[in-house]
């Protein structure tokens, strides 16, 4: 017996880090409240982790967790591309093997459920490489595509078109366009002038969404996970956001003035008169509910066993890093920060974005 058709919609995007998974989960999110059951999958994963015994991407496990999901983790993930995979495939092609893996996990997700999202992996023609473009996985499974792009207006149209032309080449139907990250202070005009751009182009602007500072400001816990910096003192709070990071490498009377709630303060661990000051900034200020989000000391240098014990009294947590203060820093600033499960916060912020900023009700009538 067939099975039911149900809205199937793939969400591609024209390059990394444009806000797929962002994009991804607020749509479970605000279609859970239009549906009684929306199922997801990631038919190809690039980075992947270990659960309940199985390599799966980590975009499905925060799906799955974050949403709630009652499909099984391994259909949600039923390729994931581990370290010699492209090599092995080209030099002894499975891509029958690897369709067949697609469908049977997409049938399972989709039994149970009214509607289902399809994360793809970065622009269209990624994965073309073992014959599993997004262009392809989304004629494959007979989806409907939207396009996520971030940014400004020429470079967006730019790159939306180059993904649109591989999306008509295999016949897919493009539903829309979602412009992410618009800089709050040149939203009004980016929002105008790209809708009468890609207007013009005959592509729907589903929704144009402005840049949020909050979604990309990393923890504590996922500095020392990504970038592997041993913690020196870790009685303070892990999961608070650095939302703003500061180099101590001026005096500490001229560097109190700096100093505010979410400071993440990067300086030389030979600098014990700044670590003293952040400390003691700390312990003042703890009773008005200000929190320094943490110190990363560079060089490789720790500070006295003294100095430490203070920082572990204003509880603050002090990382240390071998490279150099400017290295840490670009390391840090540079630091792609994926949304987790117990982001609860993040998750509030996206769904009001995706109600406020996207046609969910007109991308529901188009599917």
């Amino acid at each position: 017996m067939s099975q039911k058709k149900i809205p199937r919609i793939f969400i591609s995007a024209t390059g990394q880090n444009d806000g797929k998974t962002v994009v991804s989960l607020g749509l479970i999110v605000a279609l859970q409240e239009r549906f009684h059951k929306v199922g997801f999958i990631k038919p190809v994963g690039q980075r992947y982790l270990i659960e309940k015994g199985e390599k799966v991407d980590e975009d499905s496990v925060l799906i799955e967790k974050t949403c709630e999901m009652e499909c099984a983790i391994k259909d949600m993930s039923p390729i994931a591309v581990e370290r010699g995979f492209t090599k092995k495939y080209i030099l002894r092609s499975q891509k029958k093997g690897l369709s067949r893996r697609i469908k049977s996990a997409f049938r399972r997700v989709a039994r149970d459920n009214d509607l289902v999202i399809i994360e793809g992996t970065g622009h269209a023609g990624v994965g073309s490489v073992f014959d599993l473009s997004n262009a392809t996985v989304a004629k494959m499974l007979g989806a409907k595509v939207i396009i996520v792009s971030s940014g400004g207006i020429g470079r967006p149209i730019d790159e939306i078109m180059l993904n649109l032309a591989l999306f008509e080449k295999v016949r897919v139907e493009v539903l829309g366009v979602i412009i992410n990250k618009v800089h709050p202070q040149k939203y009004e005009k980016i929002n105008r002038i790209v809708r009468l751009g890609l207007k013009r182009k005959r592509l729907k602007v589903l929704g144009v969404i402005p840049y949020q500072a909050q979604l990309s400001q990393p923890t504590i816990s996922q500095i020392v996970e990504e970038l592997d910096y041993p913690l020196l003192q870790s009685e303070g709070f892990l999961e608070a956001k650095a939302a703003k990071i500061l180099v101590g490498a001026m005096s500490p009377h001229d560097a109190l003035k700096y100093f505010s709630h979410g400071s993440l303060i990067i300086t030389p661990g030979d600098r014990e008169d700044m670590i003293l000051a952040v400390a003691g900034y700390q312990i003042d200020q703890a009773k008005d509910n200000v929190r320094i989000a943490g110190i990363v000391l560079s060089g490789g240098i720790r500070p006295h066993r003294t100095v430490i014990d203070l920082v572990k009294c204003a509880r603050i947590p002090l990382l240390l890093a071998k490279a150099d203060t400017y290295s840490v820093a670009s390391q840090i600033h540079d630091l792609k920060v994926k949304i987790r499960p117990e982001d609860e916060e993040k998750t509030r912020i996206i769904k009001g974005l995706i109600e406020q900023y996207v046609d969910v009700d007109g991308l529901i009538k188009k599917s």
